[in-house]
């Protein structure tokens, strides 16, 4: 693995890059999101996670704005909600993002989760697309798809751009799900992964419940690393891209760019999940 940064970048298939580390501000109140989003890209993030849901877009742009770092150089995911799962209410939040952030174009823009039923989810999805071809958004995906969903939009990417022509179904970007060693999902990883769609993780230290596993003390201990750090490291090289939450200090990811790389296995015996880290020298 290539040696890493704050702001090392990934390319998506839809042609733009994405930080391979981000910073995500669910559950982070309104009234502190510009400033935690302002110390984050202080120390060197360039990846802001929100969502229509956290109800902090607005105060997410502010800290963007006052940070004084260019637009182009920061990358901004927002997310429509899982209760406005279809295409009219869709394409309101497209235009209600724009307007409650007050920038020009969306990063990333994602089905929070794929609720509402088929009809809507696709619904929902053309709308994202025609926030593409408007130049509202950039890229798009999913977040919280299975393979059955993800074999779904699949299908209709696929048939639209039969009928319509090449890319009039959309570009399936990222899908942002759960993962880390206890919660793996090798067939997501894996249909993912064929695709060349970036799999974005969310939880990645397992919402801070594992730091005295131990499984994993004794890896922290060879590398001369927090617990944190050895799972934050597990993610780069097991996906594409993860964010960390606001409720994660910001120098652990700061650290994990220097922390060595690690070959990985997870084996799952019943209940049971053995983490195996070996260093490469």
């Amino acid at each position: 693995m290539a040696k890493l940064s704050l702001t090392s970048t990934l390319r998506m298939p839809s042609g733009y890059e994405i930080p391979v580390l981000g910073y995500g501000v669910y559950q982070t109140p309104a009234n502190v999101a510009a400033e935690v989003v302002g110390h984050a890209l202080e120390v060197g993030y360039r990846h802001v996670d929100s969502a229509v849901a956290y109800r902090n877009e607005a105060p997410s742009a502010e800290g963007i704005k006052n940070s004084g770092i260019p637009r182009e150089q920061i990358f901004f995911t927002t997310k429509i909600p899982p209760k406005d799962m279809n295409y009219e209410n869709a394409k309101k939040h497209v235009d209600n993002s724009l307007e409650a952030t007050g920038f020009d174009y969306v990063d990333l823009y994602l089905l929070h989760s794929p609720y509402g039923g088929k009809t809507n989810r696709i619904g929902a999805w053309k709308a994202l697309v025609e926030g593409v071809e408007a130049g509202k958004i950039r890229s798009i995906g999913v977040s919280n798809y299975g393979v059955h969903h993800l074999d779904e939009l699949e299908e209709y990417i696929k048939s639209t751009g039969e009928k319509e022509g090449k890319g009039k179904g959309g570009i399936l970007s990222v899908n942002q799900v759960e993962l880390h060693p206890w919660l793996a999902r090798k067939d997501i990883v894996d249909w993912c992964n064929k695709r060349g769609v970036i799999l974005e993780a969310y939880s990645p230290i397992v919402r801070a419940t594992k730091a005295e596993d131990p499984l994993l003390l004794p890896l922290a201990k060879k590398h001369n690393k927090t617990t944190s750090q050895i799972l934050l490291r597990w993610s780069l090289q097991m996906v594409s891209s993860f964010f960390q939450s606001t409720k994660a200090q910001t120098h652990t990811c700061v650290g994990l760019c220097t922390t060595a790389e690690i070959g990985n296995e997870v084996t799952h015996r019943g209940e049971r999940t053995t983490l195996r880290l070996r260093a490469f020298h």
